[in-house]
């Protein structure tokens, strides 16, 4: 926490009046892995919950990003259940969204897309509700909980909730991604590998893919940034899902680096698809099959809540006797903000972690809770819990806390945390 960059910000702007309004229990504020979860367990503990998602489909980055596979290991009935639903880590990308819809709806709960939260509704230290922007106005949404699954944690920020960003020092952000799907791959040549480690076992008549990749840099055949070329297995087996472009200097909260990065983001795309059609057995006829909609952003805000969660919890692997996410495991992930690669020159492993029932609840606010990327922690502890497995049980406790709170009539902080075990069947 020491250095990182804290902002509390402050807003007077008035709102016209809305054109609808709605009344929930749980208002749940985006739909990817981790919103999901949240509203299907809310709604299964009983709460009117209704889920508002400012894209036309859910799935977060998973669908809108298409970022796969699903990554990350923790001990999750919820999470489990899902993963077996939908077909495992490498899902069908094109359906995955209406598999998390159906969840929410067989769970009793709503869902509005195309729902753009633009204000928090607060009554003092308490958030009641937002304010959103549709096509046909503003609507105005009150609700007894409302949970952040924003990513960016839009919510708390427009309630002014004070909040951590960068890591310590410069406040630098990871770099974000464009990933996408490519096709026509030799599923029996073609390459497959996630790490620096997994490009160096890979021999190419040139040198190792990670010599290869470093002389192509130095002919501007591919990006500065681009040091590292994941590919990954996607749904259908002539197909790779490709993670390699980077683009630097970005804050995904800011919506002229937003636009550069997503028209740089998809140049350097091609030049990574060409990189490979050269030089990589397998790929000699790939094409690009899918582009996502918006690019990938791994680290924005971080709210600071009841607990914080730091780099030497996650290498101790710390137990919580206050968990509601048990045995997370990721490596501790961050790409250079500065070049290519990662910026400690590796990811760091962890063991296996749990994260404290504190680290969704604000500090100061009342009514809110915290779920997925933007929870209380530092920007290395954010590097291992911001995959989707590890946000969809984040959102699964965020959605049970949020319905106990309801049912009990109590502010989440207050709710009990061995109700919330309970209800996420901990052993």
């Amino acid at each position: 926490m020491l250095g990182a960059t804290l902002v509390a910000p402050q807003r007077t702007a008035a709102a016209p009046t809305p054109v609808l309004t709605e009344h929930c229990d749980v208002l749940v504020c985006g739909g990817g892995p981790s919103g999901m979860a949240a509203a299907v367990n809310a709604a299964r503990l009983g709460a009117r919950t209704l889920l508002v998602e400012r894209y036309g489909r859910l799935g977060g980055m998973g669908v809108s990003g298409l970022v796969g596979p699903l990554m990350g290991q923790v001990k999750s009935p919820f999470v489990q259940e899902v993963l077996k639903r939908i077909g495992g880590r490498h899902p069908a990308q094109e359906r995955l969204d209406l598999e998390y819809a159906a969840l929410i709806e067989e769970a009793g709960g709503r869902i509005l897309l195309h729902t753009w939260v633009m204000e928090a509704l607060r009554d003092g230290q308490r958030v009641t509700g937002v304010r959103a922007v549709t096509k046909q106005g503003l609507i105005q949404i009150h609700a007894r909980v409302v949970v952040d699954a924003t990513g960016d944690g839009d919510v708390a920020f427009l309630a002014d909730a004070p909040f951590e960003q960068g890591r310590p020092g410069d406040g630098l952000l990871q770099p974000v991604t464009i990933q996408y799907r490519v096709a026509g791959v030799d599923p029996k040549r073609a390459y497959l590998g996630g790490s620096e480690e997994a490009m160096r076992k890979v021999s190419l008549p040139e040198g190792t893919l990670e010599e290869v990749i470093r002389r192509a840099q130095q002919k501007g055949e591919l990006p500065a940034s681009v040091g590292v070329i994941r590919a990954y297995q996607a749904a259908h087996p002539t197909e790779r899902i490709i993670n390699a472009t980077q683009v630097n200097g970005i804050d995904g909260t800011k919506v002229a680096d937003l636009t550069r990065a997503e028209l740089e983001g998809r140049r350097q795309a091609y030049q990574v698809l060409e990189f490979l059609r050269k030089h990589a057995p397998g790929y000699e006829n790939a094409y690009i099959v899918a582009m996502p909609a918006v690019i990938g952003v791994r680290e924005t805000r971080r709210f600071l809540g009841v607990n914080y969660l730091t780099r030497q919890d996650l290498i101790a692997g710390r137990k919580w006797t206050d968990a509601v996410v048990w045995s997370a495991n990721f490596v501790i992930d961050i790409h250079n903000p500065v070049g290519a690669g990662q910026a400690e020159g590796f990811a760091a492993k962890t063991k296996p972690y749990d994260i404290p029932y504190g680290c969704l609840v604000p500090k100061e606010l009342d009514g809110l809770l915290l779920t997925g990327r933007c929870i209380s922690g530092s920007h290395e502890a954010h590097a291992s819990y911001r995959v989707q497995c590890i946000v969809m049980a984040i959102g699964a406790a965020a959605g049970a806390a949020a319905a106990i709170a309801v049912k009990d009539n109590v502010p989440p902080r207050d709710v009990s945390v061995v109700k919330i075990q309970k209800a996420l069947n901990a052993e």
